[in-house]
């Protein structure tokens, strides 16, 4: 018995020590980590913490902490409301409107991109398709007013008289926002997609090419059968990241870009606005913290569920 605890003894010893030597190898290293993992931890888990206020009722009086506990009160919130079924209706079709078509229009772009042999021109359209990305959605907001307002838009002004038709009041009409809000996406988001797909393009070996090629395959033909299986996994990962992300809304794209028309609200409405407009008329943040919660959850359950999916048809596609 004593023989064994002694070997046991030894063996953590020596894996202790080989650990100690790594760290001591590689302490530079973990030197140089140090600030990304410092932050990491405090923008990104720190706040995790302050997930109890969704099942408080706040008090700034007792604090946080003091507060009362009111279990799922605040989620009623979300469910009870006469607009659940709008605002989760939106958010949902919105976002898979905008996830299909996104991907769409940037492998697109990634591919006509890359079909570019002049390095001037590509780096050129690389930075226009980028630019809407980096641009302010309060901006964009404005830019959209500055060719729909009923009176001075060029839209009004300009190009519907060109075309023989009436002018529209858009800021009243809400048949035509889904078009409008899905190609601001388009137009805004497109870019920053498309530059990753684009790096992912660029990196396959050229030798594929040049073989199909050597067997007469058209330019179409090695897209369909090159290109595009080789940079699925890239595909894949993005589309992933998105789903974890549906049950959100780009607040600045429902909010500012429709410049908060009442008229707009049922097409415009999605969870994350409809809980700014309650917070500011209600100031109860534990709502709009349930609000979050429910988000974060249902957008986990669906990554796995996504993932799950994926593994099964491909395992090497999977994200985890």
């Amino acid at each position: 018995m004593e023989k064994t605890e002694t070997i046991a003894l030894a063996a953590t010893n020596r894996s202790s020590a080989r650990t100690w030597r790594t760290i001591r190898r590689y302490s530079v290293l973990f030197l140089m980590m140090a600030p990304g993992i410092l932050y990491l931890l405090i923008n990104n888990y720190l706040p995790m913490l302050g997930i109890i206020i969704a099942f408080k009722d706040v008090n700034f009086a007792k604090g946080i902490l003091h507060s009362d506990w009111v279990g799922f009160k605040n989620f009623e919130f979300l469910f009870k409301t006469t607009d659940a079924y709008i605002i989760t209706r939106n958010t949902l079709l919105y976002n898979i409107a905008f996830i299909i078509c996104n991907l769409i229009a940037a492998l697109t772009l990634a591919i006509l991109l890359n079909e570019l042999r002049n390095r001037f021109l590509s780096r050129f359209y690389q930075s226009v398709v980028l630019l809407p990305y980096l641009i302010s959605t309060v901006i964009i907001g404005y830019l959209v007013f500055a060719l729909l307002s009923g009176d001075s838009g060029m839209m009004n002004k300009q190009i519907l008289p060109m075309l023989g038709l009436k002018e529209v009041n858009w800021y009243s009409e809400t048949k035509y926002w889904p078009l409008i809000l899905v190609f601001v996406s388009i137009w805004k988001g497109a870019g920053h997609l498309c530059v990753i797909f684009l790096a992912a393009i660029v990196g396959i070996d050229k030798e594929y090419y040049e073989a199909a090629t050597v067997d007469g395959a058209s330019r179409w033909q090695q897209i369909k059968g090159i290109t595009i299986p080789l940079v699925t996994p890239v595909i894949t990962i993005m589309t992933l990241l998105a789903v974890g992300r549906i049950f959100y809304s780009d607040f600045g794209l429902f909010y500012q870009v429709p410049l908060d028309a009442g008229a707009l609200n049922p097409v415009t409405n999605t969870i994350d606005t409809y809980v700014y407009r309650a917070l500011l008329t209600l100031g109860d943040i534990g709502m709009s913290s349930a609000a979050g919660v429910y988000q974060s959850v249902v957008g986990f359950i669906l990554v796995l569920l996504s993932n799950y999916i994926v593994r099964k048809i491909n395992s090497e596609n999977a994200l985890f």
